[in-house]
């Protein structure tokens, strides 16, 4: 007699809280809560800070500084962890990140509130790509998709108390406070990284780079030049409406160093769109640039426009992070190719875009926003954490570093120019709430256009 057949199973790819990954899990998520926390709550509270330091002027610039930074240590994290590993940048990051949001809270003026900015920026930069780069190292490639989702996941809770909190405290304390409270979240997610840090990678073993964009001077000055050509292609842009000669020229250095440093900072042909991972690394770009060139505004057009106050002003923000965690559980169930997830993505944005706009329009209600914004967010969550999976599976190895780095730069260049050039646009129009809601509706058809040519796009990713 002879034994049973035992019986095939299908195998199942352990859990990102599974006993190998938990420690690293909810490392990596904590961070990440930590810096979405302070990206929901300055979103709402900005209005209230420019007016406090007279600074609406620099309503704008003070995003984009945050993001500029954070496009240099993007490229330094990257080449960082590519030759000597993720835990420093990582560490770094976090330190830099909660400095910066202390010398927010102190901020007298409008001038070393934007160097906090700057701060955060490069605190963000530094660990955001240390992050890509340990989910590349320590989860196995099938494992990857549900980690990217669970980062989404953990904007979640920032996004639904976030605003409502920050503006319940800027109502009730003051805005600094809203910079302060963060700060102490530092220490138990610091605590819970040194074991997290210390796991060796598992899987495949990264040798170090020999590549263009692993030489770490090199790969330096060309992040420092398109962080200062970004920088001062956005001051120039933004003051354009006061003194044009000065800032034409500011526009014109400012994009010559751009270029210069993408160039050297992105895959061969990326700013061509050749097909494969060029065109994936500047999907993300397009995509940060359609949402968050309207996100930055929504709390601006709803406070000075409509009358909402702080918290109800964050509401429509919150309802965007729902609808992203909704789009990135779905991206993690591959029901589709990537590019057709990335195409419909794009498409969700340019709609939640196009009907966000009505908020600012007289005789409509500015709650129409919320629906707007659950729209666009579940199209950024579709496509964004589709992007990055694509990007990571598209990448040799010891190549990660520089592709997140790339994934990154794209990320905040697309963000910070969309913002920057809104601000300025605000300016441009003025600062009535007539003028507001007018330069509103200018930025949303914008970047509906923005959205709309991601779709067209996305096809090129395979």
């Amino acid at each position: 007699m002879t034994a049973p057949k035992a019986l095939d199973t299908p195998y199942a790819p352990p859990g990102i809280l599974s006993a190998p990954y938990r420690t690293a899990t909810i490392g990596i998520l904590l961070v990440v809560t930590l810096i979405a926390f302070e990206g929901m709550s300055v979103s709402v509270v900005m209005p209230v800070v420019s007016k406090q330091l007279q600074a609406l002027d620099l309503y704008g610039l003070s995003f984009s500084a945050f993001l500029i930074a954070s496009l240099f240590a993007n490229v330094v994290s990257g080449v960082w962890a590519d030759r000597r590993g993720y835990p420093v940048p990582f560490l770094l990051g976090v330190v830099l990140f909660a400095a910066g949001m202390g010398l927010a809270g102190a901020a007298t003026g409008k001038e070393l509130f934007l160097l906090a900015r700057a701060v955060q920026g490069l605190g963000a930069g530094f660990a955001i790509v240390a992050i890509y780069v340990m989910i590349a190292r320590v989860y196995p490639a099938e494992v990857r998709p549900k980690a990217f989702a669970a980062l989404s996941a953990a904007w979640v809770v920032p996004a639904m108390v976030g605003p409502a909190v920050a503006g319940l405290v800027a109502d009730a304390w003051g805005w600094r406070w809203v910079f302060y409270g963060i700060i102490p979240l530092v220490i138990p997610a610091l605590v819970m990284l040194v074991p997290a840090l210390r796991r060796r990678p598992e899987g495949e073993e990264a040798r170090p780079s020999s590549g263009p964009r692993s030489r770490p001077v090199a790969m330096t000055a060309a992040a420092a030049a398109a962080a200062v050509g970004g920088g001062a292609l956005l001051y120039g842009v933004d003051k354009l409406h006061v003194a044009a000669a000065p800032s034409a020229a500011a526009v014109a250095v400012g994009g010559a160093l751009l270029l210069y440093g993408l160039v050297r900072l992105l895959p061969p042909g990326a700013l061509r769109f050749h097909r494969g991972l060029p065109t994936t690394v500047m999907m993300r770009g397009l995509f940060s640039a359609g949402f968050f060139g309207v996100n930055m505004f929504i709390p601006l057009a709803l406070q000075s426009v409509k009358g909402f106050d702080p918290t109800a002003a964050g509401i429509a923000l919150t309802t965007g992070a729902l609808g992203w965690s909704t789009g990135s559980y779905l991206q993690s169930r591959r029901t589709a190719e990537p590019y057709r997830r990335m195409r419909l993505g794009a498409a969700c944005v340019t709609v939640g875009i196009l009907v966000a706009l009505l908020s600012a329009l007289p005789g409509v209600t500015g709650w129409i926003a919320v629906p707007a914004w659950i729209v666009a967010g579940f199209g950024m969550g579709l496509g964004m954490t589709t992007v990055s999976v694509t990007a990571l599976r598209q990448s040799p190895a010891n190549e990660q570093g520089a592709n997140s780095a790339a994934l990154a730069v794209t990320d905040m260049l697309g963000s910070g120019l969309a913002v920057g050039i809104g601000g300025a646009l605000i300016n441009l129009i003025g600062h009535s709430p007539t003028q507001i809601a007018g330069g509103f509706v200018v930025i949303c058809l914008l970047m509906a256009a923005v959205a709309l040519a991601t779709t067209l796009l996305a096809q090129r990713v395979r």
